[in-house]
């Protein structure tokens, strides 16, 4: 009886590595597979060496690798700091200290840098092979962001680099092999500058006005980069009458633009307040 129960088993694994014959069969039961065991969860890496035998150069798969060991190398811990928010996150919790002074509490995440420097590999193997896809490169941008943290020096670097890209030659990018739309390089550009705003260290508010600068060169007509310049003024260096003068710019390019709206009204309030 047992060794019939050995053979069934053995046919049931054959049958099964047998059934994805296409990287897309492949891409599908993965996403099945982390939705019930996580990116690094048990069996995900024997998966991942069957995926790679079969398409060595599926870019999904080289992905997938990355995000193995970008989650086997993580851990999250709840750490106190002295701020309101955390990049971009409120507390998830605030507690008195000894003295009755609030602390706030957040949940962090820190990167084992060997595993991390693994993952990294993996997607740059994909952008080597697939130097148009855009996903490969937001992958690894992503990836930096949440690495560095608060000092974004990498991340940065990817980002100028894809700006500079784009301005020379607008190359015909893709997203998973298809034509992306017109736009969708600056929507996702604009992501990342809410992901440097969000980050809200000198630093951090210093890549987002260069890269926001950058932009508003790149897309003129596009107010959204003109608004950034301006909140970057008030916010980042208290000048709101520098901001008012891009705010203006921004309404002049789309009247309709709210954020330019709203932000002139807390402007004119806030100059009321002071007579």
């Amino acid at each position: 009886m047992k060794r019939y129960i050995i053979i069934i088993t053995a046919l049931a694994a054959a049958f099964s590595a047998a059934a994805q014959t296409t990287a897309e069969e492949f891409n599908e039961k993965y996403t099945r597979l982390i939705s019930r065991l996580g990116y690094a969860g048990v069996g995900i890496e024997t998966y991942l060496d069957k995926w790679e035998a079969a398409f060595p150069e599926d870019g999904r798969m080289l992905e997938a690798r990355c995000n193995y060991y970008l989650w086997k190398g993580v851990t999250s811990q709840v750490v106190p700091k002295d701020q309101s928010k955390f990049l971009g996150n409120k507390p998830i919790i605030a507690l008195p200290d000894s003295t009755g002074k609030k602390v706030n509490y957040f949940e962090e995440n820190f990167y084992d840098d060997e595993l991390f420097g693994q993952a990294i590999s993996w997607l740059e193997k994909a952008i080597e092979l697939y130097p148009l896809d855009l996903i490969y490169r937001a992958d690894k941008i992503t990836c930096l962001l949440a690495y560095e943290k608060e000092s974004p020096d990498m991340a940065v670097a990817e980002l100028d680099n894809l700006v500079e890209q784009e301005k020379k030659s607008h190359p015909a990018w893709v997203v998973y092999g298809q034509p992306v739309g017109e736009g969708d390089f600056s929507e996702m550009m604009s992501t990342y500058c809410v992901s440097l705003w969000n980050i809200a260290t000198p630093q951090a508010y210093d890549a987002f006005f260069n890269l926001s600068t950058k932009l508003s060169k790149l897309y003129p007509k596009n107010s959204n980069y003109i608004d950034n310049i301006g909140s970057y003024w008030l916010v980042a260096k208290d000048n709101p009458k520098k901001a008012m003068k891009f705010y203006k710019k921004a309404l002049k390019l789309n009247p309709d633009d709210e954020v330019a709206k709203t932000n002139i009204k807390i402007i004119e309030k806030r100059k009321a307040a002071k007579k």
